[in-house]
C-alpha cells in the first residue's frame, strides 16, 4: 500500500489474556489501545494507517489479518530486542463486572481453565508507580512514524508515556489543517503535570479524557466539568470530550462555547475493556464524516456501545448489518445541549 491513509492511529499493542464476566475466555489474542480505536474507527472508516511497537515473537498472522481489514501496518515497528518488549496483559472480569489484574491463579481456577504457561512471570503493570515522564519501550515514538503519514489530516493519539505523546503532538501539528485528538495516559493527568501538559495541548485539536482523568488534574481548583472543559480550551483545544462511561460524554465546543450532553447507549455489559479507546476512534471518524462535535459524540457512542457487547478491538465488526446506524439513529433524539 503506498497510498496515504485518511486518518493515523498511535498507540499500544498487547498480548491479551482476557477472562469477561460472559462469553469465552480471550487467550492470547491481539489488543491494547492501537486496536480497540482502530475497532472503534472501522465501525465507520477502516481508512487507517496504524503506528505501535511490537516484538519478534509478535505472530505475523495477526500483522497479516490487520491488513486484510484494510488497515496500512507500515507503522507497526518491530523491535528486534523482544526480551524486554513484555506487552503480555491480562484482566478478568467478575459476575459484577469489576475487573481484577491480580490473583491470576485464582480467576482461571474459579472459571475451571488452566493456567496458561504463556503467563508466568506475568506482573502487571501499576501505572501509579511508573514515572510518566519516563518512555516505555513499548510506546510508539515520532521516529516509528513513516513519512507518508506526516500529513495526514486525522490523527489519533491513544494513551501512553506523556514523552512519547509528546513527539508525537510535536509531529504532527505542523501539518496544514490536520486535526490532533488526544487521549491522555492516567499517570500524567495530575496537577504537577499541569505546566508541562499546557504546551503539549498547543498542538491538541480534540482532548479526550475520562471524568476521573479530568478531577485527577484539577483536584482541589474546582469540581465542575464544565470549568475544567473550558480552562483545557484556553491552551489549545478547540473540543474537549470527558469520558464518563455509564453517564454517557459531555462535550465542550470552545468554537462557538457550546456544550452537550451525549448519552452512553443502553447496551449489554459483557466485556468493558478497550471501550473508551473504541469511543474515541468512532469519535473521530464521526468527525471526519459531519465535522460536528456533537454528531461525532454519537458515532463515537454507538462504537463504544458495541464493543462492550463483546470482547476483542474488532468485535464490533462482526455484528449484524446495519445495527451501527440505528443506533447512530436512536441516539440522536437523546443528545442535547446544556
Amino acid at each position: 500500500m503506498t497510498t496515504q491513509p485518511t486518518f493515523v492511529i498511535v498507540g499500544k499493542l498487547n498480548r491479551e489474556y482476557i477472562l469477561p464476566s460472559s462469553g469465552n475466555p480471550l487467550l492470547d489474542s491481539p489488543g491494547g489501545s492501537l486496536l480497540y480505536a482502530a475497532g472503534g474507527l472501522a465501525v465507520w472508516n477502516n481508512d487507517a494507517g496504524l503506528v505501535g511497537r511490537v516484538g519478534e515473537d509478535y505472530p505475523h498472522q495477526w500483522l497479516r489479518d490487520l491488513e486484510g481489514r484494510g488497515f496500512d501496518v507500515r507503522g507497526i515497528r518491530t523491535m528486534r530486542d523482544s526480551q524486554i518488549m513484555d506487552i503480555r496483559f491480562f484482566i478478568a472480569y467478575t459476575d459484577a463486572k469489576e475487573p481484577s489484574q491480580s490473583s491470576l491463579v485464582s480467576h482461571f481456577a474459579r472459571r475451571q481453565l488452566k493456567f496458561p504457561k504463556a503467563l508466568l512471570g506475568y506482573q502487571p503493570s501499576e501505572p501509579s508507580r511508573r514515572d510518566s515522564r519516563e518512555p516505555e519501550i513499548t510506546s510508539p515514538v515520532a521516529l516509528d512514524v513513516p513519512k507518508e503519514y506526516w500529513d495526514v489530516c486525522y490523527v489519533h493519539l491513544c494513551p501512553f508515556d506523556f514523552i512519547s505523546q509528546s513527539q508525537m503532538v510535536n509531529l504532527f501539528k505542523g501539518g496544514s489543517n490536520q486535526i490532533v485528538s488526544l487521549d491522555p495516559a492516567p499517570g500524567y493527568m495530575s496537577s504537577g503535570f499541569w505546566r508541562d501538559l499546557r504546551l503539549v495541548l498547543q498542538g491538541v485539536t480534540i482532548f479526550q479524557p475520562s471524568e476521573e482523568e479530568m478531577r485527577a488534574l484539577f483536584w482541589g481548583e474546582t469540581n465542575d466539568l464544565w470549568e475544567m472543559a473550558r480552562k483545557i480550551s484556553e491552551y489549545g483545544p478547540q473540543i474537549i470530550v470527558i469520558k464518563r462511561g455509564a453517564y454517557g460524554q459531555m462535550i465542550y465546543d470552545a468554537a462557538g462555547n457550546h456544550r452537550y450532553e451525549v448519552p452512553a447507549y443502553s447496551a449489554r455489559v459483557a466485556d468493558p475493556t478497550g471501550v473508551g479507546d473504541a469511543y474515541c476512534g468512532g469519535f473521530l471518524a464521526g468527525f471526519q464524516k459531519t465535522n460536528d462535535p456533537l454528531i461525532a459524540g454519537l458515532y463515537g457512542s454507538v462504537s463504544a456501545s458495541l464493543k462492550i457487547e463483546g470482547s476483542g478491538p474488532f468485535y464490533p465488526l462482526d455484528v449484524m448489518s446495519g445495527l451501527a446506524e440505528a443506533r447512530l439513529h436512536s441516539l440522536k433524539d437523546m443528545a442535547r445541549e446544556v
